[in-house]
């Protein structure tokens, strides 16, 4: 049974946060990102985003909260969720991936931080180089961590129902994308 919720899943800076908003806006529906929601984990932990990641390595109870998030918002409906691992918790939902090349990644990323005070400060860096290096170090420890507690590789572009290139499309056109293929999609049986 499908429900009227989107995931949206990708690499890192590949657009899951802006792109969840500006559609969830284009609906209106709620959004929801699980990587704010990790952010502020580590933050009362007084810990960065990658510190958190590692510590999570260790401490199985900072994944469960998160996962746990994710699992209650199966119950919602009109709901847009940026994750890396909502896809897995809501296999009924419209599941799309955004994939992005690394090198671009980094530099959004730097971007994004510049302009969003929760991201500055929870990732603690200053130069793309660093960006870059948490960054690795940041997906290495999470796909690490998915594939020990769910043997989860979020990678694989076959598990979702749209794939989406956003080095070659910009912000609109991937949103715009995206309504128009859930709208088909939800109204199939």
């Amino acid at each position: 049974m499908k429900k009227e919720i989107i995931t949206i899943c990708g690499g890192l800076g590949s657009g899951k946060s802006s792109t969840a908003k500006k559609v969830a806006e284009i609906l209106e529906f709620k959004h929801f990102s699980s990587g704010d929601f990790f952010r502020q984990v580590g933050l009362e932990l007084g810990l960065s985003v990658t510190e958190t990641n590692i510590r999570a390595e260790t401490d199985p109870k900072i994944d469960e909260m998160t996962d746990q998030k994710m699992r209650d918002l199966r119950d919602k409906d009109k709901i847009v969720i940026d994750s890396r691992l909502a896809h897995h918790w809501i296999p009924e939902s419209f599941k799309v991936y955004l994939d992005l090349p690394t090198e671009i990644a980094k530099e959004r990323i730097m971007n994004s931080i510049k302009e969003d005070k929760l991201r500055a400060q929870s990732e603690q860096v200053s130069s793309v180089e660093e960006v870059f290096e948490k960054m690795n170090e940041r997906f290495e420890s999470e796909q690490k961590r998915y594939w020990t507690l769910y043997k989860i590789d979020n990678t694989k572009k076959n598990q979702f129902d749209l794939v989406i290139d956003t080095n070659k499309n910009n912000l609109e056109q991937v949103v715009n994308i995206i309504v128009s293929e859930y709208k088909k999609w939800i109204k199939e049986n």
